[in-house]
């Protein structure tokens, strides 16, 4: 499992013009079942998504086709980690 911290770092005016094709793209995972939640952070510096179900490489891929890197308007930390501790209704996406 994925946690990815996105990072504005250009003026939050650019990045509302590429907003609606980030939105699809999130779609298109969404629709394959690879994120699980995602949303913006407070303050609006940027984003959170939860990625399940794909490799370091796979996330790299998505990561590269979202129009806020293509537009180097964003940037991306990756922390990979392992679910020890969880709610019941999170356990569907936890792999033992």
């Amino acid at each position: 499992m994925f946690l990815l911290l996105v990072k504005y770092v250009k003026p939050l005016e650019e990045v509302e013009a590429v907003l609606e094709a980030h939105k699809k793209w999130l779609d298109t995972y969404y629709q394959q079942s690879k994120f699980i939640v995602s949303g913006r952070r407070n303050p609006r510096v940027g984003g959170v998504l939860l990625a399940h179900g794909v490799t370091e490489s796979e996330v790299k891929q998505m990561i590269s086709e979202d129009p806020f890197v293509k537009n180097q308007l964003a940037e991306y930390e990756i922390i990979e980690f392992t679910p020890t501790k969880y709610d019941q209704r999170f356990a569907c996406f936890v792999n033992e």
